[in-house]
């Protein structure tokens, strides 16, 4: 049988470059390029809660390092390297090598090395915790509270199909096998924004990655300035596979849902002058990602949506809280 030591050296355990001091010490070390300052966050999945008991294992270990890094992108940081908390309630190591898998192929793409963590017997279900460590410039990094009245705001990439997958799978609207295959990799491979995140710096003002739905995370960013916004519902990105179905197939209001209050979408959402219309259009050219912008700051509080023909989109959907009831 195979020890928590053995699994940690097995799958867990690469040399890492230069400057960094990872796994096999009671702590890791890593420098900091001078003049600029560490950018860090965590995140906890529960199976369950997180993810499906069912996920393809390599698909987790992706989203796992993944919904960490989209937070290292909404700030304009480059990654460094991460940690990993690895609860199981046994041991199959079938399973945690595929899991390994995706984990090191999403931080080998973006230089993001595993110095260290911790791996220990579950009571109930997968739990996972990753810290990824990022660095920024201070003066540049991109903050919530920034947004100024007459910005535009924008998104990047597209909305709405994995919150249709995560509620198929939890069979809350009826299954449709085509449809599930066509959205499910949004719901379940995530693409953190970096190389967007740190172009942003010399020109957006306010940024935030949309884990929660777009409307529940653009507020945070009009919260923290103290300002309102409003969006137009024609202009939001909706995912190709969700255009054009019958209404038999998904209603309106399910659609609506989707893409105004859905979570799992981990892309991002700023705020930038209009005189930067033209840079960005250029940036998500560059990048073969679509950026599109969707409304405007404007200095009254409040998010106001407006349908195509400028009425007010009453009872809004609200984003995800663990806790609400």
């Amino acid at each position: 049988m195979a020890t928590e030591f053995d699994l940690i050296k097995r799958f867990f355990s690469r040399p890492v470059s230069a400057g960094l001091l990872g796994g096999g010490d009671d702590c890791a070390l890593f420098g900091v390029t001078p003049g600029l300052q560490v950018a860090t966050s965590t995140d906890l999945l529960l199976e369950g809660r997180h993810f499906f008991s069912d996920v393809d294992p390599r698909s987790l270990g992706h989203k796992a390092l993944a919904v960490n890094l989209s937070d290292l992108a909404a700030m304009g940081a480059r990654p460094l390297g991460c940690l990993l908390g690895l609860g199981l309630p046994a041991i199959d190591e079938a399973w945690i090598e595929q899991f390994a898998e995706g984990f090191y192929a999403l931080a080998d793409q973006h230089g993001c090395a595993l110095i260290g963590g911790d791996t220990t017997r579950s009571l109930q279900g997968i739990t996972l915790s990753v810290t990824v460590f990022g660095e920024v410039e201070p003066n540049l990094a991109l903050r919530r509270n920034a947004a100024q009245v007459d910005d535009d705001i924008w998104v990047s990439g597209v909305f709405g199909a994995a919150d249709i997958a995560c509620r198929m799978l939890a069979g809350e609207i009826p299954l449709d096998a085509a449809l599930l295959q066509a959205t499910r990799s949004a719901l379940e491979w995530p693409a953190p924004r970096i190389d967007l995140g740190q172009q942003l710096r010399a020109h957006a003002h306010a940024a935030i990655d949309v884990s929660d739905g777009l409307l529940q995370d653009l507020g945070h960013i009009l919260a923290a300035s103290g300002v309102g916004a409003e969006l137009q519902e024609q202009l939001l990105p909706m995912h190709p596979a969700l255009s054009g179905l019958p209404q038999h197939a998904l209603p309106p209001e399910v659609l609506q849902r989707a893409v105004l209050a859905g979570g799992d979408v981990y892309e991002l959402c700023f705020t930038a002058a209009p005189a930067q219309r033209a840079a960005l259009e250029k940036i998500g050219s560059a990048l073969g990602l679509t950026l599109s912008r969707i409304g405007s700051v404007r200095a009254e509080p409040g998010l106001f949506v407006y349908d195509e023909a400028r009425n007010i989109i009453p009872d809004l959907p609200r984003g995800f809280d663990h806790f609400r009831p």
